[in-house]
């Protein structure tokens, strides 16, 4: 009997249904043993608690283009995975103790970058893990791309092209605040794809006054309207000055709700425009997944499920050069894969004429 353990963790996102499928597929057709699928309910807590059930085959049925997850998902970040619960309980020993006693041969986790960080610790300790990379930020290093992201730039795109209208109706500037805390890929990527004129990053540090020019050079060329796609973790170059605490304590202190309303208000200051914010926020990571998903999740999952019959463990598995591939979890886990403001997609943009602020 073969048994395979099932989690999704961290935030939700387009194809963690397409990527279990995917996994659950390749196994049942390829290998003649009885095979038994638990999934944990609610990401890691499901581990720890003991919370799951045995997925039936019709639990598989028709979920390629489902969104959202059918295990459920949650947050347990992985700084405090070695402290107990408000119950005193071991967090990893829990996890162990699950495994062992349910007789799993791997756990398959799909979740980003903390979710990871805690798939490498379990793996460090003696548990059979394979994990699939799942974010909409496309940020998980060891892999060029994250299931999820493709779905999320299609809305975030939608989003920014909707605005057009709108935008040049009024003659405004618009402000899209797009998901993308640490890194930049997605408002990146959105971004260019909507044709947006400013595009502020983490990894890019604006100031305030190179985007009011940018907006007033526009306004001389005849151009009534101005959109700015804003990471929600933009950085201005006076705050990129700042300790993480002293950071930390200025947010805390805001009076704006995010960086784009503070970037408007300080626009409005600058230029005289009216400054307009639209922040699209959860529909990002929600609906149905965009094709190259579906594909992308079922090539994941189908790479998963071979890797477990040959019983190689320890792995993510991951996509490099249009290929998959297996990377060790310990070189994946605690790594952030960033933009570098010299990357090549950043000095065609600029060539396009797209602004960073900078």
């Amino acid at each position: 009997m073969l048994r395979i353990g099932m989690l999704t963790s961290g935030g939700d996102c387009q194809a963690l249904n397409a990527a279990m499928r995917g996994v659950y597929k390749t196994i049942i057709k390829n290998t003649t043993e009885p095979v038994e699928f638990y999934g944990f309910e609610d990401g890691y807590k499901g581990l720890i608690y003991s919370k799951f059930h045995i997925l039936k085959p019709e639990e598989f049925y028709n979920i390629l283009t489902v969104g959202g997850t059918i295990l459920g998902t949650s947050r347990v970040p992985f700084k405090t995975i070695r402290e107990p619960d408000e119950r005193g309980t071991d967090k990893v020993e829990a996890m162990k103790q699950t495994y062992h006693k349910l007789q799993l041969d791997c756990l398959v986790m799909l979740g980003g970058n903390g979710s990871t960080k805690t798939a490498n610790l379990l793996s460090k300790e003696g548990l059979n893990v394979i994990t699939l990379p799942k974010t909409i930020d496309n940020d998980l290093w060891g892999t060029d791309m994250t299931f999820g992201f493709q779905s999320a730039v299609d809305i975030a795109t939608r989003c920014i092209d909707e605005i057009h209208t709108t935008a040049s109706s009024h003659g405004r500037v618009f402000i899209v605040e797009i998901m993308g805390h640490k890194v930049g890929w997605l408002p990146l990527n959105a971004g260019i794809a909507g044709g947006a004129d400013i595009i502020l990053l983490p990894e890019i540090p604006y100031d305030i006054e190179k985007v009011a020019q940018t907006i007033e050079e526009r306004d001389k060329e005849g151009r009534r309207f101005s959109i700015i796609a804003v990471a929600e973790g933009a950085i201005s170059k006076e705050d990129a000055k700042l300790s993480k605490k002293e950071y930390k304590k200025k947010l805390a202190e805001s009076e704006y709700p995010s960086v784009s309303y503070e970037v408007a208000a300080k626009l409005e200051k600058l230029t005289g425009k009216e400054v307009r914010v639209t922040v699209p926020g959860h529909t990002q990571r929600g609906g149905t997944p965009c094709p190259y998903d579906r594909v992308f999740a079922s090539r994941l999952g189908s790479e998963a499920g071979r890797l477990i019959l040959k019983k190689e463990f320890g792995f993510m598995v991951g996509y490099r050069n249009r290929e998959m591939v297996k990377v060790p979890l310990e070189e994946v886990a605690g790594k952030l894969k960033t933009i570098d403001p010299d990357a090549r997609i950043i000095k065609e943009a600029r060539l396009l004429g797209i602004s960073f602020g900078d």
